[in-house]
């Protein structure tokens, strides 16, 4: 029998070789037992990085991430989950999710840090006071068939081999291939147990996928991977060249949700896109029996109180302070406040998004070091978006910070004017919201 080593592997994938089954299940045991030491590790992801993956390596490295620990398993169409590749403000999955429990769908979501320069739906979650992210599968599973919605933090239990390896993609830039994704996204998504699949896929310049062509190559990745494992799945390709919605940080966020969830800003994208991507969830799980009708039955759930009752249950049912659904004080925000104003007048032509990502972990709301604590009370929150006009002077966003931050924040305003944001004379269009819809089923 050959003798493996990761120093061989990682050679091989260095000179762009195929790895074998054999290769990846040595890799990932290594993991998993920590008989690899991480700087092993990460350079194999930065061969891979380089090098790529083909299908076949994409689909046993997915297969061994998946059974690396324990998988749930959900029997009927109810169990639907969604997951985002990421991006700048992108907090749909705490508007979408009650959303779509109080149209019947039951959603067991296993949830992400901050991942390179974007935001992590766990760590917006814990700046609600008393929140538990940690709940055991037990306890994760009867919550999800009792109460229709459960999110919890990556666990030791689920895909561990991922929650190794995405902790060091997170810190040592191997966080855009397509084979590392496809195989980090599945392996999850996979192991909780849904029947149904809806991806956002994010497209800009705060999103890791760059362009439309490279977005599609990752649609497929995952189309053919749920395929492959009998899942539903469809895949919304979504633009990233601006925040989404205009709060960017923790508190600020789970604010914005709170709003969007009350009825308010509905016309904006956040909500657009919430609305759109639960709807997918409520066709999946069979809850409606066509797109419009799912659409229907989502905008309802807000209209009448029922999304927010849902969302305020879960708080409650993870241990959270539900009273910060009306008393937002209880959701500390940073109390120094420095406006970025408009150098000159015209039109918001574009941002640099990955920017913004990178202001945010300036402030200490995201991550320089794999250990580094959040601040979850840090934040901007943006009072214009592309396609908006503004006067010279007029206020495009406001930070967050604290007092000791002031000298700081106003090098980052600068920087921010000077390299992040760009104006027209002329009108501007407002971004497209959802570029392209792909799925295994017939929508």
């Amino acid at each position: 029998m050959k003798q493996l080593s990761m120093y061989k592997i990682i050679e091989k994938k260095k000179k762009a070789k195929q790895l074998t089954k054999e290769d990846i299940d040595f890799f990932i045991d290594g993991v998993v037992n920590e008989s690899i030491p991480n700087y092993q590790t990460t350079a194999l992801l930065m061969a891979i990085d380089l090098m790529g993956m083909s299908a076949q390596e994409t689909a046993w490295l997915t297969s061994k991430m998946l059974y690396s620990g324990r998988v749930v398993t959900f029997k009927g169409d109810e169990f639907v989950d969604k997951h985002s590749t990421g991006g700048i403000g992108d907090k749909a999955s705490l508007i979408l999710g009650p959303i779509a429990a109080a149209c019947g769908v039951k959603v067991p979501m296993i949830a992400g840090r901050g991942l390179g320069h974007t935001g992590g739906t766990i760590d917006k979650l814990e700046s609600i006071p008393g929140f538990k992210t940690k709940i055991n599968l037990k306890q994760f599973q009867a919550n999800v068939i009792q109460n229709g919605l459960c999110i919890i933090g990556q666990t030791k239990e689920i895909a561990p081999a991922d929650g190794k390896i995405y902790a060091l993609r997170d810190v040592t830039a191997t966080i855009d291939n397509i084979p590392l994704i496809t195989a980090s996204i599945m392996s999850k998504k996979l192991a909780e147990g849904a029947n149904g699949l809806v991806f956002d896929i994010k497209i800009g310049n705060g999103a890791f996928m760059k362009n439309k062509a490279i977005a599609r190559k990752l649609s497929k990745s995952i189309i053919d991977t749920a395929t492959r494992f009998d899942k539903k799945a469809v895949t919304l390709l979504t633009d990233m060249n601006q925040p989404l919605g205009r709060a960017v940080g923790h508190s600020n966020e789970i604010i914005e949700c709170i709003e969007v969830l009350k009825g308010n800003f509905l016309k904006e994208d956040l909500a657009k896109l919430s609305i759109e991507l639960a709807s997918y969830m409520i066709l999946f799980a069979q809850k409606a029996t066509s797109l419009t009708k799912a659409r229907k039955m989502a905008k309802n759930s807000i209209n009448n109180g029922d999304a927010l009752k849902k969302f305020k249950e879960i708080i409650e049912l993870q241990g959270g302070d539900s009273n910060c659904l009306t008393n937002y004080d209880l959701l500390k925000i940073a109390p120094e406040e420095s406006d970025i104003l408009a150098p000159s007048t015209g039109y918001i032509k574009s941002f640099q998004n990955k920017e913004i990502g990178y202001l945010l972990i300036e402030l200490g709301g995201g991550r320089k070091t794999q250990k580094q604590k959040i601040d979850h009370q840090v934040g901007i929150y943006f009072h214009k978006k592309v396609g908006d006009y503004v006067k010279k002077g007029e206020k495009i966003a406001t930070i967050n910070h604290h007092k000791n931050q002031k000298n700081s924040v106003e090098l980052l305003i600068n920087k921010f004017i000077d390299k992040s944001i760009k104006l027209s004379a002329s009108r501007v269009d407002r971004p497209t919201l959802i570029y392209d819809i792909y799925s295994n089923q017939k929508i």
